[in-house]
């Protein structure tokens, strides 16, 4: 098995054989919190036209979403997990884009096989990944808005490839909470907290919490996505 680690939008591009596309900061870490609060489907829409139109199809859906970590005008929740914490979502499909995980999913529709990747699942990717046995793995690592890197998308990506390597990184609680003082800075900005709450940051770096798979379905150019444990 040949594991890359790629990333942002041009590296979603060339993913190849499985392809996780990570966003620890907090897309993909809020959809497995949306799941875990009993979400039916999550719908990721590349532009925020594209989430409109399906609202509009679907009008008992939600929009949730952000630009540039900013909540989009006109929808029902920002990219926030701690927005979704306490919430009932039995029977809600949700509508979810992002500046870059979402992007992501976007670019790396010609990948053999997409799923999803944070710290709050990584070990159940991992588990996968070695379940399919696939001989190339591509580990995207989006960073910010899908141009700059960022180290809790790295660090994820450098997580899962050391269980499926077989030597899983012992220090990773460690690494993810010293985040706070890298990228994680942002959720501890009193002047910011109304766009990244200081919740957030201890949600999306709470390490395998949750032993389901995100996994990305593309039909008829709509993706969509499924909850499945592993």
């Amino acid at each position: 098995m040949k594991i890359h680690i790629l990333h942002g939008l041009q590296g979603a591009r060339n993913a190849c054989g499985i392809a996780v596309v990570i966003d620890v900061f907090r897309a993909f870490s809020l959809e497995c919190y949306m799941y875990a609060r009993n979400a039916t489907k999550i719908i990721p829409c590349g532009t925020v036209e594209e989430a409109f139109s399906m609202k509009l199809r679907h009008p008992g859906y939600l929009l949730a979403g952000e630009r540039n970590g900013v909540m989009v005008e006109g929808f029902d929740y920002g990219n926030s997990p701690s927005q979704f914490e306490a919430l009932d979502l039995t029977g809600k499909s949700i509508i979810h884009t992002t500046s870059a995980g979402v992007q992501g999913l976007v670019a790396a529709s010609h990948a053999q096989e997409v799923v999803t990747g944070a710290l709050c699942n990584a070990s159940a990717v991992a588990n996968y990944i070695l379940s399919q046995n696939p001989e190339n793995v591509s580990l995207v690592a989006m960073g910010w808005n899908g141009v700059k890197q960022t180290e809790e998308d790295i660090l994820c990506a450098k997580y899962i490839r050391s269980i499926i390597e077989g030597n899983p990184m012992a220090d990773i609680r460690e690494k993810a909470l010293a985040l706070r003082e890298q990228e994680g800075k942002k959720f501890f900005d009193p002047s910011r907290q109304s766009v990244f709450p200081e919740r957030d940051f201890w949600l999306c770096t709470k390490v395998d919490v949750f032993d389901h798979v995100i996994h990305i379905d593309y039909k008829d150019e709509v993706i969509s996505t499924h909850w499945a444990k592993h």
